[in-house]
């Protein structure tokens, strides 16, 4: 049955993606600085560790659109190195190091693979929809496995994924799910392949485990669409795209009234060194200290990895930890 609304009519499906949905688990303050306060505060700086993986995760994608005779290390690296993203980093030695890392550990990636084992998509999105939910997401890699797809996710972050991180994943199950419903074709299994050690965590889902993904994300997407439709009212009528007066001159957060505030409430925890938006949050900055924009790169000799945290997904928009 169709979901319905206080008035008993049918309810607009939700559309969202499931960074949208991690993003209200993280934290509600953050999600309303990101997907409705309009314009959205300013973020700090880059971070040069989301640099490093999106210039990583760009050479792979292009990798696989190069012709198969050309789909060898050294190509991997060639990429790597021209699409190089400079933003976040100390100075120009620093990035050039960390250039250099991404590019053997990309070429070492793609030595292990088949070049000619062509993925069902690269950088494919995919969607599905409920009587709740329409939402869509990217997938780094889909493989086809004998009669079944795979889905593929490339991770960077200092620590190593787990079973345990493949298998609560939300965003893996309705990728999972979205590409079985478009493809036509079984898709269980999730693998998170992490480049620094070149380890793969992986998870075979059930019927059962997919459908429990699936009704958690209508839960979660439940809860923040009585939000969003709470602040819309409370915002009103807008006019070029700005539904209130804002705190401050510029780019400061919107000032809402406390009851609107209530719904969002921040999440204060270490976390917080990483938020785009902290400098438009007390509590986020008293609870952690203050990063600079290369503090998530795994500077000591022998560690490995890019990030400061896993972070719950990579997909479609590269977020910070």
């Amino acid at each position: 049955m169709e979901q319905l609304g206080l008035d008993g009519m049918p309810r607009r499906l939700y559309t969202c993606t499931p960074s949208r949905l991690n993003t209200w688990l993280d934290c509600r303050r953050r999600y309303r600085f990101t997907y409705l306060d309009r314009p959205a505060p300013q973020k700090g700086p880059p971070w040069a560790h989301n640099s490093v993986g999106a210039s990583v995760h760009n050479a792979l994608a292009a990798w696989w659109r190069e012709p198969y005779d050309r789909r060898t290390p050294v190509m991997a690296a060639v990429l790597l190195t021209n699409g190089w993203i400079r933003e976040g980093f100390r100075d120009e030695e620093q990035s050039a190091a960390w250039r250099d890392r991404a590019r053997e550990m990309v070429s070492s990636y793609v030595a292990t693979l088949d070049p000619g084992d062509e993925p069902v998509g690269v950088e494919r999105t995919v969607a599905t929809r409920t009587s709740v939910i329409a939402v869509s997401g990217r997938v780094d890699r889909l493989d086809r496995r004998g009669d079944e797809l795979v889905v593929v996710d490339y991770k960077t972050g200092r620590r190593p994924p787990t079973s345990d991180d493949a298998r609560s994943s939300i965003a893996l199950a309705v990728y999972a799910i979205a590409s079985s419903r478009m493809m036509r074709r079984a898709c269980r299994r999730v693998e998170l392949h992490h480049l620094p050690t070149e380890t793969v965590a992986e998870w075979e889902h059930t019927d059962e485990s997919l459908a429990r993904h699936l009704s958690r994300a209508e839960d979660i997407a439940t809860e923040a669409a009585d939000a969003d439709d709470a602040y819309r009212e409370w915002a009103g009528p807008t006019k070029g795209g700005v539904p209130a007066p804002r705190r401050e001159e510029g780019a400061g957060a919107l000032a809402v009234p406390p009851e609107i505030d209530r719904l969002f409430p921040p999440e204060p925890g270490p976390i917080c060194s990483w938020c785009d938006f902290r400098r438009h949050c007390p509590e986020g900055r008293a609870a952690s200290p203050d990063r600079l924009p290369w503090d998530g790169l795994a500077e000591t000799p022998g560690s490995s990895g890019l990030s400061p945290a896993q972070g719950r997904d990579g997909g479609e928009d590269r977020p910070a930890p």
